[in-house]
């Protein structure tokens, strides 16, 4: 997979264009995630991934802030295939046996 750089110091783009954080297999949509849905600050951030520097994790929701429209029409374009999974994916057959017992 090819990286192109960006103007964000620790911010790469891959061949589909996706943002990720350089050296890990971190997207920023999934740091942007975790912000909003837990409200964590970017040290809490660094708290549940150490792996993360502060300056990476900075970076990541610099990028996101400056490129929001495009980054929530991309999160939302994959809770809808998310949605589409859910819907035609027929549910394990644990799951429906628990379904039939309860």
């Amino acid at each position: 997979m090819a990286l192109v750089e960006t103007r964000y110091e620790h911010i790469v783009l891959d061949d589909a264009g996706v943002p990720h954080i350089d050296g890990t297999t971190m997207k920023v949509i999934e740091l942007v995630l975790e912000s909003t849905a837990y409200g964590w600050s970017p040290e809490e951030l660094h708290f549940q991934h150490p792996y993360l520097t502060l300056g990476q994790i900075h970076s990541a929701l610099a990028y996101y802030w400056d490129h929001k429209d495009a980054l929530d029409q991309d999160i939302a374009r994959r809770r809808a295939r998310v949605e589409e999974l859910r819907r035609v994916t027929p549910p394990a057959p644990f799951v429906a046996r628990l379904k039939a017992q309860g």
